[in-house]
């Protein structure tokens, strides 16, 4: 029998496409496959289960869906995700909205789970996390010129304020055969930003030891008739001289780098249980800007790790500002249940690492805004989105601007343009922390 599933994608892209691949079996399984929960037999709801605010949202839409149930547009509620593996007895106990749970190990038993769902019953299937399925068919979501390529799954790094590796088990790498045979049919099907993706991708081919690496397999997929290929993300630690040069060296790869470094006081990167110090962090940012002088930089900050001193977060203010790091994404520290950081003592106080999160993310504007001024009078290739209504022209992104995180360039054309075209685009102004401009004829 045919149902409509609806799905729910909440949280990172890696999340994204395991929805994706959810999504594609449903399909193959002749279910009606839609983004519209109204109406649906059912909702398959993908959580992330990472910090407080991910949990909340999560949960949020869990109530609204099950609102949904009570007025009879929805039939049943299946959670999966981060959120289901992490507390699945809490949420059986606690939302009776939901009908059925998959873990992080059990994306490829919803076609199972949904035929349960639909006899009555309230299937909850947690298979094993350090092996789950990452090849097969996706129904891709992003716009049809964007995708994701997730090559490796799960995470050995065992920060200590992280609980992925309890979620999505331990890292392991795609096969290079595999990984390629996907991104040369996203490329025939007309992609031409592809983004590579993994917890951790500077790590790729590492626990194979059979000579698979990152740098092999982007020169692979530099050869795949892709415009741009963009990296996220890269561990500091594990950045090597031979990757470093396969960036440089080959055009299709977007000198955008998301490098997560988290702190840069000694101390405190040791309390957090990472790899390296801050002379190394400093020695590599130089090492890429040689290499590549337009690199541009974007990094994960945390702030207010139990004991983080006045004097800490001050050195980390004046390492942001003397390395002029053009993205950032600064998080106040959330004490996960699980983890090592939550159990360190000397807590801070959470409306203290709020503030001093308040203060860098204004530190970063101030750097980001001196960046985009430096871009006044340049001309830059732009990967058009469409057309805007309410601003009245185009929108795009540059090198510089990952989709959903960055920001945007409006400009005007005298001709008309198609989503996915790549155009010059003359930059004319800066606008709330994006570029304006107009085509470069």
């Amino acid at each position: 029998m045919s149902y409509t599933i609806a799905f729910i994608s909440l949280g990172c892209a890696k999340n994204l496409v395991n929805t994706e691949q959810m999504m594609a079996l449903c399909r193959d399984a002749g279910f009606v496959v839609t983004g519209q929960p109204e109406g649906a037999d059912v909702a398959v709801l993908n959580t992330c289960g990472f910090i407080d605010a991910a949990k909340s949202e999560a949960i949020e839409n869990i109530l609204e869906l099950g609102q949904m149930k009570e007025e009879g547009k929805l039939g049943k509620l299946l959670v999966a995700g981060c959120l289901s593996q992490r507390y699945p007895e809490d949420i059986l106990r606690e939302l009776p909205e939901v009908d059925g749970l998959l873990g992080t190990g059990s994306y490829t038993d919803v076609v199972h789970a949904i035929h349960s769902l639909m006899e009555g019953d309230q299937p909850t299937f947690f298979g094993d996390i350090h092996s789950t399925l990452d090849d097969g068919p996706r129904m891709v979501t992003t716009p049809p010129y964007t995708a994701y390529l997730k090559i490796a799954e799960g995470c050995s790094n065992g920060c200590a304020f992280c609980i992925i590796p309890k979620l999505r088990g331990r890292y392991r790498s795609r096969s290079m055969g595999s990984v390629l045979a996907e991104a040369k049919a996203l490329a025939e099907s007309g992609v031409r930003e592809l983004v590579v993706i993994a917890q951790d991708i500077t790590r790729y081919g590492w626990d194979k030891k059979d000579g698979t690496s990152l740098a092999g397999l982007l020169r692979e997929l530099c050869k795949l008739p892709f415009r741009w290929i963009r990296l996220h993300y890269l561990y500091p630690e594990a950045v090597t001289d031979e990757l470093i040069e396969v960036i440089a060296a080959e055009s299709k790869i977007l000198h955008y780098l998301d490098i997560p470094i988290q702190h840069c006081n000694d101390r405190i990167l040791k309390a957090m249980n990472r790899r390296g110090t801050k002379a190394e962090i400093v020695e590599l940012l130089d090492k890429l800007r040689r290499a590549i002088p337009d690199v541009v930089i974007r990094t994960s900050l945390i702030c207010g790790l139990p004991g983080e001193t006045q004097e800490e977060f001050e050195e980390l203010c004046e390492f942001l500002t003397e390395q002029r790091l053009q993205r950032a994404g600064v998080f106040p520290f959330s004490p996960e249940e699980g983890t090592r950081a939550a159990q360190l003592p000397d807590q801070v106080d959470a409306d203290v690492a709020l503030h001093r999160t308040e203060l860098l993310v204004e530190l970063q504007s101030r750097i980001m805004d001196e960046y985009n001024e430096q871009r006044l009078g340049t001309v830059m290739e732009v990967l058009c989105e469409g057309f805007d209504e309410e601003e009245g022209c185009y929108v795009g992104r540059t090198y510089a601007d990952s989709m959903d995180i960055d920001g945007h360039v409006y400009f005007t054309a005298a001709g008309r343009l198609q989503p996915g075209e790549f155009v010059p685009v003359l930059i004319t102004g800066t606008q709330d922390g994006d570029l304006t401009g107009e085509i470069d004829e």
